[in-house]
């Protein structure tokens, strides 16, 4: 407080001496005299007691996500905890999901080693707050892009690693079969999420009145359909494939045939870091590729030992220095895939034919197969 009064003393002994020197001039320099001296006092600026002391809480620009990240030691990764095939807590305590692989693939191309990762289970509301306020590193949490989720929450969609829509499911015995069927229907959205904005436009779109039952709580939601409370309940497809498994008799639900969103899910960073946004970038790049080219887990080492490809070559690290680009070293791909797997391998073990919560791939193939997936050169 002390400094502050011996600034504020300055700046009136200031304004004082300036309003004598003019008082000798003609009567016309008043305005003026009162103008410089206004013009003093308004842009002396008096720190606050403590001000500049801390730091920002969050890594700031280009290459501060990466050096925070290996200072620590390991990775933070946002994720789902409570949906069967992305992201799901088993009953040993252990994280497994498609998601939930692609948090491991971030840490093995950055350590070498996926289990250097820290998942942490947020919910729909906390997910993008925990990211702006760097609680986590990146987050992999069948989270939807959006515009609005691109500009006014600060957040950086990388590559979509998993199309998606919206779709309903209801009981077989209830005689819905078709959008129309929903009027008057009571229908679980949980709040805060695409899901529900997209519901009321579809309803608002097609003249359907029903009631929009919202839940914070995934939990509560799926309680409350099962409990006969809701007629119906919707989000992605993908996560009534996997939730229909944890209902008592999964055998008794069906889900519509009726898709009414585009839902590309994928990881999400700050905005703000272009080296960190590359490296989860090319992280999911590299399971595409290595898929197109027969890379897989099983096979990489062969296939390092032995490929003239240029473009293997180059992502495996035996050609160039395109880790050094990211940061990383040149063997971060060959770690990617060696550890975790290429897309397929992680499709599979989550959601493939022989899991509890199978989803044909769909659009989720590779484009030379007909789907969307797409790699951009290694070079």
């Amino acid at each position: 407080m002390r400094r502050k009064g011996l600034w504020f003393l300055f700046v009136g002994l200031m304004a004082l001496l300036l309003l004598a020197a003019c008082q000798q001039q003609a009567g016309g320099q008043e305005g003026a005299v009162k103008e410089i001296v206004k013009t003093v006092v308004v842009t002396v600026e008096v720190p606050a007691e403590g001000a500049g002391e801390a730091g920002p809480a969050v890594p700031q620009g280009y290459g501060a996500t990466l050096k925070a990240v290996q200072e620590r030691g390991y990775l933070i990764c946002g994720v789902n905890a409570k949906v069967p095939g992305f992201g799901f807590l088993n009953e040993q305590g252990e994280y497994q999901g498609f998601d939930i692989d692609f948090c491991r693939a971030v840490a093995a191309a950055i350590f070498g080693d996926p289990t250097k990762v820290e998942f942490r289970p947020l919910s729909a509301k906390e997910r993008f707050t925990a990211l702006q306020t760097g609680e986590i590193d990146v987050l992999i949490r069948n989270t939807t892009w959006t515009l609005t989720r691109d500009t006014e929450v600060g957040a950086n969609f990388v590559h979509t690693t998993f199309y998606d829509g919206q779709g309903f499911i209801v009981r077989k015995d209830s005689g819905i079969e078709t959008l129309e069927d929903l009027e008057g229907a009571a229908i679980c959205v949980q709040t805060g999420t695409t899901t529900e904005t997209n519901l009321r436009d579809v309803l608002d779109a097609h003249g359907i009145e029903a009631e929009v039952v919202v839940y914070d709580d995934v939990e509560a939601g799926w309680a409350a359909y099962e409990e006969g409370r809701c007629d119906a309940y919707t989000t992605d497809k993908s996560g009534l494939v996997a939730r229909r498994t944890l209902l008592k008799n999964p055998e008794e639900h069906v889900i519509l045939d009726v898709t009414v969103s585009k839902e590309p899910l994928g990881p999400v960073v700050r905005h703000g870091d272009d080296q960190w946004f590359d490296i989860v970038q090319w992280t999911v790049f590299a399971t595409f590729y290595a898929e197109e080219a027969g890379v897989t887990s099983q096979n990489v080492d062969q296939v390092k030992a032995e490929t003239k490809n240029p473009r293997v070559r180059s992502m495996l690290g035996l050609e160039g220095d395109l880790g050094k680009k990211l940061g990383l070293s040149n063997d971060w791909a060959y770690n990617i895939i060696k550890h975790v797997g290429n897309y397929e391998e992680i499709y599979n073990r989550n959601l493939g034919p022989d899991t509890p919560t199978y989803i044909p791939r769909g659009l989720n193939k590779l484009y030379t197969e007909g789907g969307l997936l797409y790699s951009p050169p290694f070079k």
